[in-house]
């Protein structure tokens, strides 16, 4: 793990697109600003790993071709 010192409004680049910013520091709590382009997911590790699960169960749910059908159905009437 790569630790850098930071102070406020100075910034960190990782690769050529992503900077993080250290915006303000209050106690024991450091508030960072995260630049990115759009197609870069940015998520708290608990989210993350909340979607990482989540995955996992669709992964595995298996799907019948009657659910296709319905969910092509659904499509169609919105159009």
């Amino acid at each position: 793990m790569l630790v850098l010192a930071r102070r406020v409004n100075q910034s960190i680049m990782i690769g050529d697109d992503v900077e993080i910013v250290l915006v303000d520091i209050k106690g024991d709590q450091v508030k960072i600003g995260i630049k990115a382009p759009k197609n870069v997911s940015v998520h708290r590790t608990e989210v993350y790993q909340e979607i990482q699960e989540e995955n996992k169960i669709a992964a595995k749910t298996e799907i019948l071709p009657q659910d296709l059908k319905k969910l092509g159905d659904r499509f169609k009437k919105k159009s």
